[in-house]
């Protein structure tokens, strides 16, 4: 059987969270976190890991206005930084709805104990579940649709 490993990213313009997709693309586990300065680098850093993680394709957290309406300054950011991913290579690149994946990741770190305030956790773990969030969801509808 086939592997069908799937990258999910929640990008930041200074973090950035992974998460790889089991072999079967059924559940998505925390991978890493790239801190970069732009996002060209964060692409580069990020298409790094590839070799290593033979990925199937990139799901790329997209920040949808909570209304579903116009495409805001984040939006943009994302785009530029898919942008940049596409220059590097040639996997498909999926947009995953990423609305309220960090307050979900923040409510997942408060119940198993660890104190998160405005601050970021050390090590991006908020970033990793955040992407953990994004790629399961993508996961999920693929699987359901």
């Amino acid at each position: 059987m086939a592997d069908h490993i799937f990258l999910g990213i929640d990008y930041g313009g200074r973090r950035s969270g992974l998460a790889v997709s089991d072999a079967g693309a059924k559940i998505a586990g925390g991978f890493k976190t790239v801190e970069a300065g732009s996002a060209s680098e964060a692409a580069r850093s990020i298409v790094s890991e590839l070799a290593e993680l033979s990925p199937e394709g990139i799901v790329v957290g997209y920040p949808i206005a909570p209304d579903g309406g116009q495409k805001g300054e984040r939006c943009r950011a994302v785009d530029r930084f898919i942008g940049e991913l596409e220059k590097l290579t040639d996997l498909p690149i999926y947009r995953q709805d990423e609305r309220d994946t960090s307050s979900e990741a923040r409510d997942i770190v408060h119940a198993h104990g660890k104190m998160v305030g405005r601050k970021r956790t050390k090590g991006g773990v908020i970033d990793r579940i955040a992407a953990t969030i994004i790629l399961q969801r993508w996961l999920d509808e693929r699987g359901s649709g």
